[in-house]
């Protein structure tokens, strides 16, 4: 892995600089005229044009000492796209249900952010996905399915991007009532707590229950108490376990504020047109994938 300073570039951004997006497209030309292109990966690849004008000392707190740091072209750092650093839509406050994240291992999961999602994707592809290597720290949010999960469930790794659920906590189920809200009889010394999120199946009798997740609103010392209104489903006859962890079936889903991790791919051009005042135009620097 490359060299990487956790560190977002300055903000102080004049007008005129831009970013610019692209795909790793390979085509070839045959002799009969025909076109052949083959996609190298599927995902975009973001290139930033930043300029600034600073007074002297601002240019090397902000700028200068951050390239020297990287030893220019060597090391990657962040930077926040003005147009786009949030996964609901571009700029909007994150939710726990904006993006789908990507399964890594068993309770391990990436977090991504789809493109394109207005229209169909192209058949066997799907839509373009960008992996969210470096969230803003304090900013992620968690859900599965239409429940958001309590912080104390889960961690992010905001140099990664990658999530950890905590160790599931599974108990047999033993009876359930029929309830505005249901009781779980889950036997004494449970390990689940009000705000936790469990996940129900292979219920007997009241199979309308199995599938569901909802928060855990009371316990007891054999019991929970579930955000599941059961008054309408079928009579409890056996079985039945939770777990807090996702489980298969289950769509896993995040919401953060992100920085593209970001290396520079060019000399660092200091200007001295104006006196007190260096402009920098043109300081190029490309999306690292996999920093």
């Amino acid at each position: 892995m490359p060299a990487f300073l956790e560190e977002r570039f300055t903000e102080l951004i004049r007008y005129g600089s831009g970013w610019a997006e692209s795909f790793a497209v390979d085509p070839v030309d045959t002799a009969g005229g025909d076109t052949h292109k083959s996609l190298r990966h599927p995902f975009p690849r973001r290139t930033f044009d930043a300029s600034v004008m600073l007074d002297t000392a601002t240019l090397w707190e902000e700028v200068v000492n951050v390239y020297m740091r990287a030893y220019g072209r060597y090391a990657g750092f962040r930077v926040r796209c003005f147009d786009e650093w949030s996964t609901n839509g571009q700029k909007s406050p994150p939710t726990p249900f904006d993006q789908p994240m990507g399964l890594v291992s068993s309770g391990v999961y990436e977090m991504r952010k789809y493109y394109g999602l207005d229209k169909a994707a192209l058949a066997g592809l799907g839509h373009p996905h960008r992996k969210i290597k470096k969230p803003v720290a304090g900013t992620a949010r968690v859900g599965i399915g239409a429940t958001e999960i309590r912080s104390a469930d889960w961690s992010v790794d905001s140099t990664t991007g990658i999530v950890t659920f905590a160790a599931d906590q599974t108990r047999a189920v033993t009876s359930v009532t029929k309830a505005a809200q249901a009781v779980l009889d889950v036997g004494a010394g449970h390990p689940f707590v009000t705000g936790m999120s469990v996940h129900v199946s292979a219920v007997v009798g009241m199979v309308e229950i199995n599938g569901q997740r909802a928060l855990v609103t009371g316990t007891g010392a054999t019991t929970i108490t579930v955000a599941i209104n059961s008054s309408a489903f079928s009579t409890y006859t056996s079985g039945g376990v939770v777990h807090t962890r996702p489980q298969t079936g289950e769509t896993v889903t995040c919401g953060t504020e992100f920085d593209f991790p970001v290396e520079f791919t060019s000399e660092l051009p200091v200007g001295m047109a104006y006196p007190g005042y260096r402009p920098v135009d043109s300081l190029m620097r490309r999306e690292i994938l996999n920093p």
